[in-house]
């Protein structure tokens, strides 16, 4: 293969997962220098904004095939195309939120979710109180709707910030809706099946490390 030429393939199906987490810091920081015009960046470069070092990077990357030209660096905007492509952000994803409450209605209000092409569709809430209310242009619905709202327009991810004593029934009914993936900001663990991919979001979590790294003077 010649140097300058793209090729874009899964080595390895055992990729870890601070690897993902680093090629969406990488993408950000691309996409940003996209919207400055910048045309093309080195690893060193990566490393510099995204704060790992440029054999990081270049190992990162290695995951998913093999990119840039020697001596010249990676296209900014082939580079930002391909690491979309391997989010999965080539696509749209529809989304549902459960829990209108202060941090729902916060999540439902963050732009930042369209910007990366999650599109919360719904926002649903077994209290009366707040259905009927909208969040920007999305409509707060009884949890009635869920289901039909799931179905109508094909969602695979839900996201849950209900209190804990909700969270499984509301999870085992966005699962039998046909939800595949979840967000989980409540205080709970969740019994679901294997194939079911959940991430649990603790904000205390990360006070308490930063609380731990004050103490004994870890950075």
């Amino acid at each position: 293969m010649r140097f300058g030429e793209t090729r874009v393939m899964m080595k390895t199906d055992k990729i870890p997962e601070a690897t993902i987490m680093r090629m969406t810091v990488y993408s950000r920081y691309i996409e940003h220098l996209r919207q400055q015009d910048v045309a093309t960046i080195s690893s060193f470069d990566i490393a510099e904004g995204a704060g790992v070092s440029s054999a990081q990077v270049r190992k990162d990357l290695a995951y998913f095939g093999e990119f840039g030209t020697r001596g010249v660096g990676y296209n900014v905007d082939e580079l930002c195309g391909h690491i979309r492509r391997i989010l999965g952000l080539s696509q749209e994803w529809p989304s549902v939120l459960v829990g209108a409450g202060k941090l729902g209605s916060a999540l439902a209000l963050y732009e930042g979710f369209n910007m990366r092409g999650f599109h919360i569709v719904g926002v649903f809430d077994e209290d009366p109180d707040p259905i009927g209310n909208r969040f920007g242009s999305i409509d707060v619905l009884p949890m009635g709707e869920l289901e039909k709202v799931i179905e109508n327009e094909n969602v695979k991810i839900g996201i849950i910030t209900v209190p804990a004593v909700a969270a499984q029934e509301v999870a085992e009914r966005l699962v039998s809706a046909g939800v595949k993936a979840i967000l989980n900001f409540s205080p709970y663990v969740f019994n679901l099946p294997e194939d079911i991919i959940v991430r649990h979001v603790d904000f205390s979590l990360y006070l308490e490390v930063l609380t731990f790294s004050l103490t004994y003077g870890k950075k």
